[in-house]
């Protein structure tokens, strides 16, 4: 892939990811390291498509990179990692599955011949699950990494009763 295709899709992921930090109200020290890591993760992502990783993979590798580059900002910024690491993989979610699977199904209600009805049927399906395992892959590849670093073990909480 060119270098200035690579910068583009780079620059439009920093782009949507800083979209979404305004839309939630982040600080505004906050906005341009939530568009380093938008483009910093969606550019992982697609370097791993490109290598020829599954999409699911890609999307997962690309979220933990996220997910552990946000705590490191959360430490420089004094800020949640939260804060920096939910609109910076926003840009990733599978929205193009997602609506593929939605049209299968409303062509699933129309009037088809049996012939099309199983391969229409198998494309709803796997979009369909395209679109949950990605959104999977994002939420524990974000979340590992917070887990991960906590300061204090799961043993020492105390739940109340």
């Amino acid at each position: 892939m060119e270098i200035l295709a690579l910068l583009e899709k780079g620059i439009w992921f920093g782009l949507a990811a800083l979209g979404f930090g305004i839309l939630f109200n982040v600080p505004r020290r906050t906005l341009w390291v939530i568009w380093v890591l938008g483009a910093i993760g969606g550019l992982t992502k697609v370097f791993l498509l490109e290598g020829g990783i599954g999409v699911v993979l890609a999307s997962f590798a690309g979220a933990s990179f996220i997910g552990v580059l946000s705590i490191q900002a959360a430490h420089g910024k004094h800020a949640p990692p939260l804060v920096f690491s939910i609109p910076a993989v926003i840009p990733m979610v599978p929205g193009a599955f997602a609506y593929r699977m939605m049209l299968g199904f409303m062509n699933l209600t129309g009037d088809i011949t049996s012939e099309n009805y199983n391969e229409l049927l198998h494309q709803t399906v796997n979009n369909g699950l395209k679109t949950l395992f990605i959104l999977m892959s994002l939420a524990v590849g974000v979340s590992i990494p917070m887990l991960a670093t906590r300061k204090e073990s799961a043993k020492v909480i105390k739940l109340k009763k």
